[in-house]
């Protein structure tokens, strides 16, 4: 058994020219991998969306017969601003990021440690093979709203790396210059691994096959169009078996 694992991993045929993952696997892989959204959105309500701005505790307020626009009563106050330390999450960013990025390809799905429990949790389970392509047009949407949430939380260093680049200063190295709604992205994630795990649901597949319907992708998701590949592939099977006989007479 871990002979096979070894050996395919959650592929049907590693030789053929295009290539079929089990898409159980890839259902359950999305469950484990839910986790990493889940933990961002409690990250994104206890930072972003946080106050930052603490009044110190014992301290009097002083009260400065003032108003603002909205009719709310102006204070003097002692407060202190809560810093926050993104090291964690961008570490488990990195690692989201290196999950969608290594299970696009034949070689890399090995190094997955997502992969492999997946695989091996539905080893006793009747594969269904759906096309790897899809599934990798989803995951490069992942990748790049993951990109997109790193970039938010360090905008500093994106902006000091692209200028030394270009050697000019394209970008602000004193503000956060990326759009407020960043963030939310991570609605987006939660949504499709939840909607991949619960359902088997792929909405960047359904994307994947809008775009080759349109013509933009030349190659049309199988999975997408109901094909049954075990039948199809038995029905395959029977053309040679029969050509052959024929041959034969």
């Amino acid at each position: 058994m871990l002979k096979y694992h070894f050996k395919n991993l959650w592929f049907q045929d590693k030789t053929e020219d295009i290539i079929f993952i089990n898409k159980y696997a890839v259902q359950l892989r999305a469950g484990l991998m839910l986790l990493i959204p889940i933990y961002m959105v409690i990250i994104l309500f206890t930072t972003v969306l946080a106050p930052t701005w603490t009044v110190t505790p014992n301290t009097f307020s002083e009260e400065t017969f003032e108003m603002t626009d909205s009719f709310r009563v102006i204070f003097n106050v002692q407060a202190f601003k809560t810093p926050f330390d993104y090291t964690i999450p961008t570490f488990v960013l990195f690692y989201g990021l290196f999950e969608m990025i290594v299970g696009m390809f034949v070689r890399t799905a090995y190094l997955s440690p997502t992969i492999h429990i997946a695989t091996f949790l539905t080893r006793n389970i009747r594969p269904r093979w759906d096309p790897l392509k899809p599934k990798r047009f989803a995951w490069a949407i992942g990748a790049a709203l993951i990109l997109s949430c790193l970039t938010f939380f360090h905008p500093d260093t994106v902006a000091v790396a692209v200028n030394t680049l270009f050697s000019k200063e394209l970008l602000p190295t004193t503000t956060n210059w990326m759009p407020n709604f960043i963030p939310l992205l991570v609605g987006v994630c939660f949504a499709f691994m939840w909607l991949e795990a619960v359902f088997g649901f792929c909405l960047g597949c359904k994307i994947h096959w809008l775009l080759a319907k349109v013509g933009i992708f030349k190659e049309h998701c199988y999975s997408c169009m109901n094909v049954d590949f075990e039948q199809q592939k038995w029905i395959n099977e029977r053309k040679v078996i029969e050509a052959e006989l024929n041959s034969k007479d």
